[in-house]
């Protein structure tokens, strides 16, 4: 166990006072640099973990974890074999398709999903984000659509309007071939916050399936147990049946997206580490700086029979103090300021009119403050600031008390 004296001398250099200007201020700054350092990690790691909670949670709560289309079959059929799956919670059916929307004069490229709006609650959350009508009007008016905020916004509609849906499929006329176009009723605005707010529409499946006169084929959307193991899912509900299946699935649409996001926090992570390891050649300066200094303290302790090693104790200590307290502020503050940031880049893109987010899949700045993140960075944070106090430590135990007392006189 440490002798109090260490511990005393340690606090002394850490609270040196205002005359001892060289110890203060170092010490300032070798936390300061150890505060700015650990804040701006936490910040951008759990704006990281925003992004990868609201895809995994919000955009890929809406849009399918898999589809399974196979041909020539009653999907009640098809239902009844794939609810066999342990791995399988719920499915609903689903026809896909896409198009044109036209109103105003403005015109969209859409992705359209033809649902069935009383199974759909079952596999999507879609029906907790509407902020105008609901999903189950689809089944009450034909000819009916719900849509994004944003979009509606785009078009200039809102409720009761009508908007004009082109579809890419065509028929023969008397007039040569003509693409499919039907006016659709919005009946129901939702807002998602994410890309799914502008270019992903639903109808009534039946609706979508006299557009397409039969030429699309409908399959089942599956809710499943374990969204990250849906492929393994898939090959399981394939090998099960010895029938022709088509499959399609969310890492075919999100999956380069939700790996890219990860992996941009492991290299964010370990680039913001580079900065803490700047930050602690501060604390080696600072350190190296106090050695200096107080060369004449450390040659009389050394006279009146303290060991080599308490002198490295008191400088470990001391570095470790800086340290700690760097880190706990540092953490302190980056939560502080994440939980506010979402509002600061929401008033300066209000202010300054820049769109920050309007080009990302979710157009605001999501939040996920982790305990693990933050033990990761205290912890790594820690252990590069104890290693930056050997070399200083090692050099105070080091130096030769006869040569010190004699400069000093």
């Amino acid at each position: 166990m440490l002798e109090d004296w260490r511990l005393m001398i340690a606090s002394r250099y850490v609270l040196a006072r205002a005359g001892e200007k060289l110890t203060a201020h170092t010490s300032i700054v070798s936390g300061l640099s150890l505060i700015i350092a650990v804040s701006v990690l936490i910040v951008v790691l759990s704006v990281m973990s925003g992004f990868e909670r609201e895809l995994r949670e919000r955009v890929l709560g809406i849009l399918p974890h898999a589809v399974i289309f196979k041909p020539d079959i009653d999907l009640n059929i098809l239902e009844d074999e794939l609810l066999l799956s342990e791995s399988v919670i719920s499915v609903a059916p689903l026809l896909e398709g896409s198009g044109l929307l036209v109103a105003n004069g403005k015109m969209v490229g859409v992705a359209i999903a033809g649902i069935n709006s009383e199974k759909e609650e079952s596999v999507s959350i879609i029906d907790d984000l509407f902020v105008k009508g609901a999903l189950s009007t689809l089944s009450e008016t034909r000819f009916s659509i719900v849509l994004g905020k944003r979009l509606a916004k785009h078009l200039d509609i809102d409720i009761g309007d009508v908007v004009t849906f082109i579809s890419p499929e065509v028929h023969m006329s008397l007039v040569g071939p003509l693409s499919t176009t039907r006016g659709f009723k919005l009946v129901g605005i939702f807002s998602a916050g994410a890309d799914v707010d502008i270019n992903q529409v639903y109808v009534n499946l039946s609706d979508l399936s006299a557009i397409q006169r039969g030429q699309g084929i409908a399959g089942l959307r599956l809710l499943t147990t374990d969204l990250f193991a849906v492929e393994d899912t898939v090959k399981a509900l394939l090998s099960d049946s010895t029938d022709l299946m088509y499959t399609s699935t969310w890492t075919e649409r999100y999956g380069n997206l939700y790996a890219a996001i990860l992996m941009q926090k492991r290299i964010m992570f370990l680039i913001l580490m580079l900065m803490i390891a700047v930050a602690a050649f501060n604390v080696v300066s600072t350190l190296i700086m106090v050695v200096d200094e107080r060369a004449g303290d450390i040659a009389i302790i050394r006279t009146i029979g303290a060991s080599a090693n308490s002198i490295r104790h008191v400088f470990v200590i001391y570095g470790v103090v800086i340290g700690f307290v760097g880190i706990a502020l540092g953490i302190i503050f980056g939560i502080s300021i994440a939980f506010v940031i979402d509002d600061l880049v929401s008033l300066m893109d209000s202010v300054l009119g820049l769109g920050l987010m309007d080009e990302y899949f979710i157009q605001y700045l999501p939040v996920d403050i982790r305990l693990e993140d933050i033990c990761y960075v205290a912890f790594s944070s820690i252990i590069i600031c104890g290693l930056a106090t050997i070399y200083p430590a090692w050099k105070a135990a080091k130096a030769n008390p006869v040569e010190a007392l004699k400069y000093e006189s």
